[in-house]
């Protein structure tokens, strides 16, 4: 019985002793994958690394080139607002990583987009206003003119803008639009309605600049005329409006972003808008591009946005039923910007914008 017992005895200790050579061995692993596991400002590196590209993107999306690249530059800034979308998604991936690298690198992006786009998220309208303008690109293949000449006529806009217009669906427009605007002109597929007279109006040939332009028969290119210039008669004197529907834009595999024909037209308008000698200009129309886009820059730096100036945020207008960009602009010079909005939706595929301006 005691030698039994001795036995067992041993046996116990033994496997104490290897279970405490266990525990030991155990608290060893446990230190070392403690000691290797990556801390908060280790973990993450990819999100870091993407949440600093996506600021050094918005912050030099100017450096980016367009040639070579088929127009990369202007793609990316016609939809450079969107880019912060990013951030969130980031955030919540740092967050679920507990990625401290990557929560203080995401502040490089939101400091950037606040800077460029903070100040569209604030109302700066003002009441008042001299003259109500209105534009919109109704659509060549509106499926009804005439009520969206009624929706445009109850906009209450002292001039109206046209663009994209058709033989068979500008007389339409005449006709519901001849009540509220006793004066109009349309020239080519462009034209302004307007409550008070006009006079010395001319189209602007966007389409053939250039050398060749002088070959192209009148008649031929009034048909597909996209600009006009015109003096609208106001209480506070004469206002130059221009009326325009650049040339489009498209997205392709081979091209890239083409933006040719969009940007003769900006050139030949920005050039008859620099030797213009009128004090207060206006320029309604579908330009086919943001204010982002450095392919505007021979307007924009010459003129402002009245949106930006003040608008309620970005007023996106196309397409209508979920706007991502705004195409459609009112541009001014020489006059004061009070308030800037979207109008409701009509049957078109762009919705209708407007703008209240002062002298």
């Amino acid at each position: 019985m005691n030698g039994t017992d001795t036995a067992e005895t041993g046996q116990g200790g033994a496997g104490r002793r290897e279970t405490g050579a266990g525990t030991r061995r155990a608290r060893v692993r446990r230190a070392i994958r403690a000691a290797s596991r990556p801390g908060p400002w280790q973990r993450g590196p990819l999100l870091a690394s993407l949440a600093l590209l996506l600021g050094l993107l918005m912050l030099l999306h100017a450096k980016i080139p367009n040639r070579g690249l088929g127009n990369l530059g202007s793609l990316v800034e016609s939809f450079l607002p969107w880019f912060g979308l990013f951030v969130p998604l980031l955030l919540a991936g740092a967050l679920w990583r507990r990625s401290a690298a990557a929560v203080v690198a995401l502040l490089l992006p939101v400091v950037v987009w606040l800077n460029l786009f903070g100040g569209l998220l604030g109302d700066k309208s003002h009441p008042g206003g001299d003259l109500t303008l209105a534009e919109q690109n109704v659509n060549a293949d509106n499926p009804d003119p005439a009520g969206t000449a009624r929706d445009l006529a109850a906009s209450g806009a002292q001039a109206l803008a046209l663009v994209e217009l058709t033989p068979h669906a500008t007389p339409l427009y005449e006709k519901g639009l001849a009540k509220a605007y006793p004066y109009h002109t349309v020239q080519g597929t462009v034209g302004l309605w307007s409550k008070l007279p006009l006079s010395d109006t001319r189209p602007i040939d966007i389409m053939d600049y250039g050398p060749l332009a002088a070959t192209k028969p009148a008649d031929k290119k009034l048909a597909a005329n996209r600009a006009l210039r015109t003096t609208v008669a106001t209480d506070h004197g004469p206002l130059t409006v221009y009326v325009a529907h650049l040339g489009s834009v498209r997205v392709n595999p081979r091209a890239g972003f083409w933006t040719a024909s969009r940007n003769i037209g900006v050139r030949a308008l920005g050039k008859a808008v620099a030797a213009d000698p009128s004090e207060r200009v206006v320029l309604l129309g579908d330009l086919n591009g943001t204010t982002d886009d450095r392919a505007l820059a021979g307007l924009t730096a010459r003129m402002h946005s009245a949106q930006d100036a003040a608008g309620d945020g970005f007023g996106f207008s196309w397409p209508a039923g979920f706007p991502v960009v705004r195409t459609d602009q009112i541009l001014v010079r020489g006059v004061r910007p009070e308030k800037a909005w979207v109008l409701p939706a009509t049957r078109s595929d762009h919705l209708p914008v407007a703008a209240a301006i002062s002298w």
